[in-house]
């Protein structure tokens, strides 16, 4: 897949906005309310629609939730090889 990468770290992003609904024991409604967005998008973006919704917009979900969210950009080890794009949770 040619976006194979953003769908990953989208999808990165989103298990990590799900862990902090979960670990707070909100609904779906609650959580909705606290990102300024319908529940039934809210409920589509957890279920996996994860098209029509920027990397940045899912970054600023979760400072709406307390989290910082940090960028870090280092040579990859091996040059030529081209970069990569991670999410690295801390644990709770």
């Amino acid at each position: 897949m040619p976006d194979a990468q953003e769908l990953h770290l989208k999808s990165s992003l989103v298990i990590e906005l799900r862990r902090q609904i979960e670990g707070r024991k909100l609904t779906q409604t609650a959580a909705a309310t606290i990102l300024g967005i319908g529940q039934a998008d809210l409920s589509k973006l957890l279920r996996g629609g994860l098209r029509g919704t920027s990397v940045e917009r899912l970054m600023r979900m979760l400072t709406a939730f307390d989290q910082d969210v940090e960028i870090t950009v280092r040579p990859h080890p091996k040059a030529g090889e081209g970069g990569r794009i991670t999410v690295t949770p801390v644990p709770a």
